[in-house]
């Protein structure tokens, strides 16, 4: 009985450590993630999202829904092109990260924006929300 036990536990335990967390962000929108035309050229994360083939926003499988976030600290970055679920008011949107933003920040696009306030985004101007980091596949990339 008392292996039962420890088993259990264990269980317990690794889906305990398989769990995501979230953080509360900061959401803000710029039109410029909207512009399906725009190079790629113009974000931090520009190798690590041509490499995949793509060389415009629009291009971009999960486009208009990127953006940029604080997780991207630079050029090439550990951070780029991740995939988070952002969540305000209980409604959840998910963006592809394929630019930098402040510490805690998120910088997405305002058709993105709106789909996470309910068409709000001009009248907020910025929210805060929760963002856990998800697989790349919710971002429709198979990377």
């Amino acid at each position: 009985m008392q292996f039962k036990w420890t088993i259990l536990a264990a269980l317990i335990m690794i889906s305990g450590a398989f769990a995501q967390s979230s953080t509360t962000v900061s959401v803000s929108f710029d039109t410029i993630y909207d512009e399906s035309s725009e190079s790629l050229d113009v974000v931090a994360c520009s190798h690590d999202i041509e490499q995949l083939g793509f060389t415009t926003f629009g291009t971009i499988p999960n486009f208009p829904f990127i953006g940029g976030a604080g997780v991207v600290t630079g050029f090439d970055s550990s951070g780029c092109v991740t995939c988070w679920e952002l969540t305000f008011e209980g409604t959840p949107t998910t963006v592809l990260v394929i630019d930098g933003a402040g510490s805690g920040t998120f910088n997405i696009g305002l058709t993105a924006m709106n789909n996470l306030t309910n068409g709000q985004a001009e009248f907020f101007g910025r929210v805060t929300a929760t963002a856990m980091q998800v697989d790349a596949t919710a971002c429709t990339l198979d990377t």
